[in-house]
């Protein structure tokens, strides 16, 4: 959702680091919102950012390359995709100045793939809520991570403004809200039901 208020409408090519199923459908939605024409894939396993590289670009139509270094997945990327594992104490790989001015970084592993220096060139940080951010800071993540500007509720709202230039570097910290599980569950359900596929399950 942060898409719309902080990536540029123009954004052509993407950045993706950790090829697993939030990579492919990140992607997915990606190509369906930006006119998306290159893609560079980084992931720890060679063998894995290669299949990726492969069957995405079948998927989608879309030129997408397999990286050996996570700087060569950023440094010419309108937006970067960050997907790898969720640690309190990460090691993050990307560093300063290697998200390009104008760029937006979608952080799906909280601050994993994320210096504190390059989060701290951000113009603007954005999360889903304010209070589950400061809930995991509380128990342990988030150490060296700025306070975000803003959460989608103010976005959506117009308290808060998203991105304010094409220049500007943005970042959305994904969290993951059950209120969107919520809103998406009926519509799964009834097309399920139209379908007649599913298993009902005794609670």
């Amino acid at each position: 959702m942060e898409l719309g208020y902080l990536a540029r409408p123009d954004s052509e090519v993407v950045g993706i680091l950790a090829c697993g199923v939030q990579g492919r459908t990140n992607l997915e939605a990606l190509a369906a919102l930006f006119p998306i024409r290159r893609v560079y894939a980084y992931d720890i396993v060679p063998a894995v950012r290669q299949r990726y590289a492969e069957e995405m670009s079948a998927k989608l139509g879309i030129e997408v390359t397999g990286v050996d270094r996570p700087r060569d997945a950023v440094v010419e990327s309108d937006i970067v995709v960050t997907s790898g594992p969720i640690l309190k104490h990460p090691s993050p790989a990307l560093e300063a100045g290697w998200l390009r001015p104008g760029g937006f970084g979608s952080a799906v592993d909280f601050d994993s793939y994320w210096q504190p220096a390059a989060m701290a060139q951000m113009d603007h940080i954005s999360t889903d809520d304010h209070a589950q951010f400061r809930y995991y800071r509380g128990v342990g993540y988030f150490q060296h991570t700025p306070d975000p500007h803003s959460d989608l509720g103010e976005l959506v709202a117009g308290l808060k403004p998203g991105r304010q230039g094409p220049a500007e570097r943005t970042l959305a910290i994904n969290l993951g809200l059950a209120l969107d599980d919520m809103a998406v569950a009926p519509e799964v359900y009834r097309r399920a039901r139209e379908r007649g596929i599913g298993t009902m399950l005794q609670l």
